[in-house]
């Protein structure tokens, strides 16, 4: 039982990592594209604390799009 309550906090905590994360995003470079938005809920916990590191030296879009180009494969290629 207890296994399970940890496995659930774990896993809210990494969902509201992942809200945040977005909000941070949008709010440093624009509304994202429904594209950008899933190819971001597609990665895992390490990428996403690296994506969340890089945002601080974002300026635009363009560097979300370059991030994601370099650190993530092509779509459907999953």
């Amino acid at each position: 039982m207890r296994k399970l309550r940890a496995e659930g906090r774990a896993e809210g905590r990494e969902e509201g990592q992942l809200e945040l994360l977005l909000r941070l995003l949008t709010r440093r470079c624009g509304p994202l594209s429904d594209d950008m938005s899933a190819r971001i809920q597609q990665l895992d916990a390490a990428r996403l604390l690296e994506l969340a590191n890089a945002l601080l030296d974002f300026t635009s879009a363009d560097d979300l799009e370059q991030w994601l180009r370099t650190h993530t494969p092509p779509e459907g290629h999953a």
